[in-house]
């Protein structure tokens, strides 16, 4: 199996390392990740500079591919430039930080997985949950063993998965809950602050936090310590609205 891993936390980051040790079990693993930490681009792409990409090395080991760039820019070389032949998998993580909810359209990491579904190839976002000694080689185990599952089972066509791991899930026996993302709103709050020279600036503080409604998703379940699953698609059309909209007068006049 061919496979390419990225993240939008560095090449150097621990979680991609973890990561790459176990899919290393399951297959040739190319590494295509920024030079530098991307948290929070989103979907972004570079189109009007030149897109730099350079050798990294652990000691003697081509480690992979620093690219100056966002996550999706990373697949897009990495599908074209570096690897040897069509990834058969693409993975983008272990982030550090859970990756749920609304957080879904601001990540890089889940950007990176939406950007190698783009290519029909089967793509998975995974993410652990933020902890200041976090424990990346469990969660890059667990984090193998589901995506294996998921490849046993998901058929065809290709398909595109976000996988969130609390840390409480990386000290027991895990449950895996196949869920949707959580769309209720949260993190609207800032605190106000003077600098030295007493201007104004902003902290967003992620407060407050969201509300669970009656349905079971990603935010909810990972309050109580379960990993969490979410098929996504990258299709942004309201096809129910579309329908109602083909009855509408929108015709101007000449």
């Amino acid at each position: 199996m061919e496979i390419l891993l990225t993240n939008d936390d560095g090449i150097y980051a621990p979680g991609l390392a973890a990561m790459e040790r176990q899919l290393q079990k399951i297959g040739n693993v190319t590494v295509v990740a920024p030079a530098t930490e991307q948290s929070g681009v989103g979907h972004s792409i570079t189109f009007l500079s030149p897109l730099i990409c350079k050798e990294a090395y652990d000691g003697d080991r081509l480690r992979g591919y620093a690219v100056e760039g966002s996550p999706a820019d990373c697949v897009k070389i990495g599908v074209f430039e570096f690897c040897k032949k069509r990834p058969d998998l693409i993975v983008s993580g272990i982030n550090g930080g859970l990756n749920a909810g609304i957080n879904v359209l601001y990540s890089g990491t889940v950007a990176a997985a939406i950007e190698g579904a783009f290519f029909g190839i089967t793509s998975v976002a995974v993410s652990l949950e933020w902890d200041e000694h976090p424990l990346f080689d469990v969660a890059a185990l667990k984090a193998r063993e589901i995506i294996e599952k998921i490849l046993a089972q998901k058929g065809e066509p290709s398909q595109l998965f976000n996988l969130n791991m609390p840390t409480a899930a990386m000290r027991k026996k895990s449950v895996v809950k196949v869920v949707p993302m959580g769309l209720a709103r949260y993190g609207e709050h800032f605190i106000r602050r003077k600098d030295p020279k007493g201007r104004d600036y902003f902290w967003a503080t992620g407060d407050p936090r969201p509300e669970h409604g009656s349905e079971e998703t990603d935010l909810s379940a990972l309050e109580k310590g379960d990993i969490t699953l979410t098929p996504l698609h990258f299709n942004l059309t309201e096809n129910s609205y579309l329908d109602r909209m083909k009855s509408w007068d929108l015709q101007i006049a000449d």
